[in-house]
Formats: C-alpha cells, sequence, structure tokens
C-alpha cells in the first residue's frame, strides 16, 4: 500500500513538474495578441518555470509597453484617417447627388417651357429669344451630362403630364380649452 502510494506521488509530482514552462505572449502588426511556448521577437513572458529576480524584466516590459502605445498610436491615427476620408467621400456623392438633380430639374423645366426667362434680383423676369433659349438649354444640357453622367431622355411629342401635387394635411387649429368651453 505504502509503494502504491508513494509511486503515485512520484508520478503527480512528475506531472506538475513537466506542466510548468515558459509562456510568452507578443502582439502581431494587426493588433491580435499570440501566446506560445517559444521567444518571438518583441514577447513578455506571461508565465515562467523559472523563479526570476524582482525588477530584471522592468526595463524590457517598459520598451516593450512603449512599442505597443506607439504602435496602438498610429493603427488608431489610421482608422481616424480612413473615417475621415470615408465622411469627405460621402459628403461629396451626397453634394453630387443634389446638384444633378437640380441640374436634371432645371434642364426639364428649360426643355419643357415654351419661353424661357430669367430672373433678375427683383424677381422680374427677362424672356430670353430663341436663340439665346437654345443656347441656355445646351448649357443645361452640358452641366446635366458634368453632374449626373447622362441626360434624360425628353420627347416633344409625348404629351406633357402634370406633375402630380401631394395634398398637405391641414393642421389643427390651436385653441385653448378653457377658452373654448362655456361658462
Amino acid at each position: 500500500m505504502l509503494r502504491r502510494l508513494s509511486i503515485s506521488v512520484l508520478i503527480i509530482a512528475g506531472a506538475f513538474t513537466l506542466a510548468r514552462a515558459d509562456v510568452y505572449r507578443w502582439v502581431d502588426d494587426h493588433g491580435q495578441p499570440h501566446y506560445s511556448d517559444q521567444w518571438m521577437p518583441g514577447s513578455e513572458i506571461i508565465k515562467t518555470s523559472k523563479a526570476h529576480p524582482p525588477g530584471s524584466e522592468a526595463p524590457s516590459r517598459a520598451a516593450d509597453q512603449k512599442n505597443v502605445t506607439a504602435s496602438n498610436t498610429k493603427v488608431s491615427a489610421q482608422l481616424s484617417e480612413q473615417d475621415n476620408a470615408r465622411a469627405v467621400q460621402q459628403d461629396l456623392a451626397s453634394r453630387h447627388a443634389v446638384l444633378c438633380k437640380q441640374s436634371k430639374d432645371s434642364y426639364m423645366r428649360a426643355i419643357t417651357s415654351r419661353r424661357v426667362y430669367k430672373e433678375g434680383a427683383g424677381g422680374e423676369r427677362t424672356y430670353l429669344s430663341d436663340t439665346d433659349a437654345d443656347a441656355y438649354r445646351e448649357q443645361l444640357r452640358k452641366q446635366v451630362q458634368d453632374y449626373c453622367g447622362n441626360v434624360p431622355h425628353f420627347d416633344p411629342n409625348a404629351p406633357i403630364s402634370p406633375q402630380p401635387v401631394e395634398p398637405k394635411p391641414i393642421p389643427e387649429p390651436k385653441v385653448n380649452p378653457a377658452a373654448a368651453t362655456s361658462q
């Protein structure tokens, strides 16, 4: 019985000594942490089987911490730069869409109207001659081509349908309930 107990104690003690090994941690270029039992450049010891004197890792750990901090700063700067570029692209696309719609509306209004006019500062209309109206329509067509990439098709023989007008709801009158009730 004593022999079995001593053998099992030796086996368990041997298992615990085999399980103790150095564990290293490092962070790759993408910011992902990795763990291994083999040393890699820039790695730090997380778990060890050897007793290290206190403070022996302080200089290397401080340098590693500075490297990680610099890497994190660089990555966050790149991400904010990408976010800014994406926001600028979205702003440009929305502004381009607004200009496209405005130029299409102006072009279709100039094509469908019989007489083309320009409004002055005081709101008075100055009607263009036929040659000036044609030149103005051509200028609007080129503007639509620049902003939208294509010009809407216009068939002069097609009947002009009036634009549908959406009904607007009538607002409720604001009445003071106390003043509306009879006393």
